[in-house]
Formats: structure tokens, C-alpha cells, sequence
């Protein structure tokens, strides 16, 4: 279950998050909509903390954060491991290849041996297509491509819930449609490697009306600061 209640966060006076209640059951889809500067991507951000709050609670996979509380550098670990973040502009290492960055954070942070890492990461390559560029850096790549690997990256290190902030901005409309269908099917389990298909919960955040009716599930409107209307 994803639980928001009381949510409130301010810059310099200036409420951006006014009191956001909201829910949706484990496994949704849950798209963020409405207009620009109304919060959406600061809540996105909050769900795995790399935005604080100082007021209410939010409960995502698990976890629970407080307003006012940061939780500890272990605790944070987990937190961003399970709910993985897939940010507009990707961050994707330069200097390394697909491979090496699908599968860097299974090694480092939850010391999978390479072997085992590599077949995995080659497996979720696969699955998004891009197995045969495995060894390529990401500025070879076309940006649909890249959000691919950064999709089965976050997918890699384990991840239950896929936080994504307007995945389809920078693509022309053949691409968005690529997109839509790849996040259906992490939605679905389909990305899981294995034999075990293992259904993940994503919140999305978009202005593509198009995108947030492909996906269906649960769409929260927000306006200044809040949650007007959900369904």
C-alpha cells in the first residue's frame, strides 16, 4: 500500500506541498497530473527521500518516513535500492558501458558477484531490447535507449517501486509509444530476470495526458500543493 497523509513542504516560506492525502494499492500504477508548479515532482521526489518534508507521512513498500525525521545513510540505502528513482535527465555514467551500469549497484551495494551480475544485468538488457549493446557507452545511444537502460538499472538493484519523472518528455511520438508498452510490462513483472515474474509498482509523473490513460491505474491530480482529485 502507498499511503500519503498530511504531506506539507515549504521553500522559503512558500508551500509547495500544502497537505497531501493519497493512496493506492502495492502493485499500481500511480501517474501524478496537473499543472506545472503544483508539486508533483517534489512529491515524487519525497517518496524515497531525496526531497525531506516537514510535516505528515508517507508509507511506500515497507517504509515509513516521518516529516522532520531524516532517516540513517543504512536505512536510506534500502530505501532507494527498493524504491528507485528514474530521473529525467538519467544519469547514466559516461565513462562506463550498458553493462557496467546496470549492473554496478547490485556489485557495490549488494555484493552480487560479478558473475552472477553480468548474466543478470545481460538478461535485463535483453529484456529492453539493448543486449546487443551491452558493451556500448550511453552516448551512443538514442534517448529512448538510454531511459531503457535506465530502467533495467533500477530494475537490477532490486527494486519493488519505479519512481518516474516524465518519461516520455524528450521523445517523438513513435518512442513515447515504445515507452508506454515498456512500462506496462515492468508493471506487469515482465522485467523481472528469472523465471519468476515479479510485478513492480510505479508512480509517474507526467504532462502527457496520452500516457497517463495508456497506463491507467490510479491518477492523482494535484493543484497547488494537493491532491484535488483521485481515480
Amino acid at each position: 500500500m502507498i499511503r500519503v497523509r498530511g504531506l506539507r513542504k515549504s521553500y522559503g516560506g512558500r508551500a509547495v506541498l500544502a497537505g497531501v492525502d493519497a493512496e493506492a494499492p502495492e502493485g499500481s500504477i500511480v501517474t501524478l497530473v496537473g499543472p506545472s508548479g503544483c508539486g508533483k515532482s517534489t512529491l515524487l521526489r519525497c517518496f524515497n527521500a531525496l526531497t525531506s518534508f516537514d510535516a505528515g507521512t508517507l508509507e511506500v513498500a515497507g517504509f515509513r518516513l516521518t516529516g522532520g525525521v531524516t532517516p540513517g545513510p543504512g536505512e536510506l540505502v534500502k530505501l532507494r535500492s527498493t524504491v528507485a528513482m528514474v530521473f529525467q535527465e538519467l544519469h547514466l555514467f559516461p565513462h562506463l558501458s550498458l553493462l557496467d551500469n546496470v549492473t554496478l549497484a547490485p556489485r557495490v551495494v549488494r555484493k552480487t558477484p560479478r558473475a552472477e551480475a553480468e548474466r543478470h544485468g545481460l538478461e535485463l538488457l535483453g529484456l529492453v531490447g539493448l543486449a546487443e549493446r551491452a558493451l556500448a557507452r550511453p552516448a551512443e545511444l538514442s534517448g529512448g535507449q538510454k531511459q531503457r537502460v535506465a530502467i533495467a538499472r533500477a530494475v537490477a538493484q532490486g527494486a519493488r517501486v519505479l519512481l518516474l519523472d516524465e518519461p516520455t518528455s524528450a521523445l517523438d511520438a513513435a518512442l513515447r509509444e515504445d515507452m508506454r508498452e515498456l512500462l506496462l510490462r515492468a508493471a506487469r513483472g515482465e522485467l523481472s530476470p528469472g523465471p519468476e515474474a515479479r510485478p513492480l509498482t510505479l508512480v509517474v509523473v507526467t504532462h502527457d495526458r496520452s500516457l497517463a490513460a495508456a497506463l491507467g491505474g490510479v491518477s492523482w491530480r494535484l493543484d497547488a500543493g494537493r491532491v484535488v482529485a483521485s481515480g
